[in-house]
């Protein structure tokens, strides 16, 4: 019953989440259709005509370097930035809700079900990381389904990969969502509140001496796609931060007067 009703409660965000980011994902292969075709003017222009010497700059110079290839424009426009968005926002939609966010009778009736509060927000834990890790595989599926119809190629081993960093570093908003419904009455406050702490991380991604080592660069796997190895201290990090959110989730909703 628990298994149902965290999924009841969830389905409509993991649904759309799923959908929006397949939608995206599909667009992403026939994007490179049209890059393919400015590639030659990108390769034949002057040094000299593109001011790299800023940061902005710099972060051109990177981007036409990296999407001389599929998978570099795969790397650069879907796991660095469309998919990167995506799993950040529905994580924190799916942790996002709980006993709080609904009507009184409902809470009532959920604390009076002969089961702990650990095992309550365990089941729902379970049941939005599993939709989480979902949207971090499945819609980069279609990539290597689809790459042969434009005459390409992507590896399944690299969605898996990928697809992993991206559930453990998302884990972290999702965490962050859930601990911060203990403390608000609806659901779109947590999911803000995840977002600006999102946005906040990302803007110290643009410091070089911070970059190397920040989530979004262990989220979008640039080590794997550089050949450089799997970023396992930063996974690890992110896994003990997400942890230890749902822990003190738990112990707070196990501590509360309703």
């Amino acid at each position: 019953m628990l298994w149902q009703k965290a999924w009841l409660e969830t389905r409509g965000r993991f649904l759309a989440g799923l959908a929006i980011s397949v939608i995206v994902g599909f667009g992403v292969i026939y994007d490179f259709r049209a890059t393919e075709r400015l590639l030659p003017l990108v390769r034949n222009m002057d040094p000299g005509a593109l001011d790299t010497t800023g940061p902005i700059g710099a972060a051109i110079k990177e981007g036409i370097a990296a999407q001389q290839t599929f998978r570099g424009f795969v790397w650069w426009q879907w796991y660095r930035q469309n998919l990167t968005y995506l799993v950040v926002i529905f994580g924190a939609l799916l942790g996002a809700g709980g006993l709080l966010a609904r009507s009184g009778g409902a809470t009532l009736f959920t604390l009076s079900l002969p089961v702990s509060r650990n095992r309550l927000i365990g089941t729902r834990a379970v049941i939005g990381l599993a939709e989480l890790l979902a949207i971090a595989i499945v819609p980069s599926l279609v990539l290597p389904l689809l790459a042969p119809s434009i005459g390409q190629s992507y590896s399944v081993i690299d969605v898996m990969v990928h697809g992993a960093f991206m559930f453990v570093v998302g884990s972290v908003f999702f965490s962050l969502a859930a601990l911060l419904s203990n403390d608000y009455t609806d659901m779109w406050r947590p999911v803000l509140i995840a977002c600006i702490v999102a946005a906040a991380l990302g803007m110290l991604e643009y410091v070089p001496a911070i970059s190397p080592y920040g989530i979004f660069h262990v989220m979008n796997g640039e080590t794997y796609y550089r050949h450089a190895g799997v970023p396992w201290i930063g996974l690890l990090i992110s896994t003990g931060i997400s942890a230890a959110l749902l822990r003190t989730a738990a112990v707070n909703l196990a501590h509360r007067d309703f």
